[in-house]
C-alpha cells in the first residue's frame, strides 16, 4: 500500500477530499443516548465523546478496541542556535529508549491497551536552519508525511501521534506565529527547560523564521519552510486517520502544530480529532484555541511523545463503556418519567 499523493499538487487534492462521518450512525448514537438509564446531559462531555465517535466509526454502538499509538523522530537544524536544553543526539537515545519500553508514553500505551509505533526519519540529516532557509524540500517534506500516513494501521480504531525531536518546539512555535500571527513570545516557551538566555535567543529565532514567510502564507509551504520532519510525519498520519475515518486525539503542542497546518490548509480537516489534553508549554493553549478545540484534561504537562493523548485514550474509553454498556431505560424496566 502506497499513499494517494506523491507530490504537493496531489496532497492539496486530499486536503479537499475529505471523507464526512457516517450521519446515520451519529443521529442513532444520538437517540441510543436519549434512552439510557441516567438523567438527559448528566455524563456531561462523555456523551458529546461517545456520540462523535459513533459517527466516525459508523456505528451507533461502538467499542474501543484497538488503539494506536505513534511516534515520529527527527532532528532538526536551527539546534545549533542554541535552542534547546539538550543536545540533537538525545533524539536518537530517546527513540532507543521507546524501542526498549522505557518511555512514559510506553507506560501510558500499555496501561490502555494501545499498539505502539516508533518512526525514525532521517536523524542523520536534520532539517536546515529555517532561519537561513526552508527547513524541507518539497520532496523531503512529502517523504515525511508519506511516512506518517503509512504509519497508521487501517485497522486501528483510534490514533495518538507523538513526536521526538529536540528543537521542535522552536518549529512548532514558528509554525504558529507564521500562521496565527502575534508576537514570538506569544507562541514561544522553554520546551526542554531552556534557561532565560536561552529562551530569548529561541524567540528571536522564532521570529526571524517567521518572518521570512511574510503575511498570509500558505499552511502547506509553512510546514515544508518551518517545520520538522517528525511534525510533518504527525500531519500526514492525521490525515490517514481521517482518510480511514480514524477518531485522532490530539497531544501536545508540537502535535497540534502539525494539526494546525492541516487545520488552515482545510476547515474542518480536524473534524475527526479531539485534544487529548491541554499541557503548560507556552502557546499551547492559544494553539487549541485557535482549533477549537476544548481539551479533555488539563494536567500540567509537556512531556510531549504522544503522553498526553495516549492518557487520554482511558477518557474516551469511559465514554464508550457507559454509551455502549449501560441499558436504556426499556431493558432496564426504569421509568423515564
Amino acid at each position: 500500500m502506497t499513499p494517494p499523493f506523491s507530490d504537493l499538487a496531489g496532497l492539496r487534492a486530499l486536503l479537499h477530499e475529505l471523507p464526512a462521518p457516517d450521519a446515520a450512525a451519529f443521529a442513532a448514537a444520538q437517540a441510543r443516548n436519549a434512552q439510557l438509564t441516567k438523567p438527559a446531559g448528566a455524563l456531561g462531555r462523555l456523551e458529546e465523546l461517545a456520540i462523535w465517535y459513533a459517527g466516525w466509526r459508523g456505528t451507533p454502538r461502538p467499542w474501543l478496541e484497538r488503539p494506536q499509538v505513534a511516534i515520529f523522530a527527527g532532528n532538526h537544524g536551527v539546534v545549533a542556535r542554541g535552542v534547546s536544553a539538550f543536545p540533537a543526539e538525545v533524539t536518537a537515545q530517546m527513540v532507543s529508549n521507546f524501542e526498549a519500553g522505557g518511555a512514559a508514553v510506553n507506560q501510558l500505551a500499555e496501561a490502555f491497551g494501545a499498539t505502539m509505533t516508533v518512526h525514525s526519519i532521517a536523524l542523520d540529516r536534520p532539517t536546515r536552519d529555517f532561519v537561513e532557509g526552508p527547513a524541507m524540500t518539497e520532496a523531503e517534506l512529502i517523504e515525511a508525511m508519506a511516512i506518517g500516513w503509512m504509519a497508521v494501521d487501517p485497522a486501528s480504531d483510534l490514533l495518538v501521534a507523538g513526536e521526538m525531536g529536540i528543537g521542535n518546539t522552536c518549529s512548532a512555535s514558528a509554525i504558529a506565529l507564521a500562521l496565527e500571527g502575534g508576537q514570538a513570545q506569544d507562541w514561544t516557551g522553554r520546551g526542554t527547560g531552556v534557561d532565560a538566555a536561552g529562551l530569548a535567543r529561541k524567540s528571536e529565532t522564532v521570529a526571524q523564521g517567521a518572518a521570512r514567510l511574510g503575511p498570509d502564507p500558505d499552511p502547506i509551504e509553512v510546514l515544508r519552510q518551518l517545520g520538522g520532519r517528525e511534525i510533518a510525519a504527525m500531519a500526514g498520519a492525521i490525515l490517514a486517520a481521517r482518510h480511514h475515518r480514524i477518531p485522532v486525539l490530539l497531544d501536545g503542542f508540537i502535535c497540534c502544530a502539525a494539526a494546525l497546518v492541516l487545520h488552515r490548509a482545510a476547515p474542518g480537516a480536524l473534524d475527526h480529532a479531539v485534544a487529548g489534553h491541554q499541557g503548560i508549554e507556552s502557546g499551547h493553549a492559544r494553539l487549541l484555541q485557535a482549533l477549537g478545540k476544548a481539551p479533555l484534561l488539563a494536567l500540567d504537562l509537556r512531556l510531549g511523545e504522544g503522553s498526553g493523548g495516549a492518557l487520554a485514550i482511558g477518557v474516551l474509553k469511559g465514554a464508550l463503556a457507559c454509551h455502549s454498556g449501560m441499558a436504556s431505560f426499556a431493558e432496564a424496566g426504569v421509568s423515564d418519567g
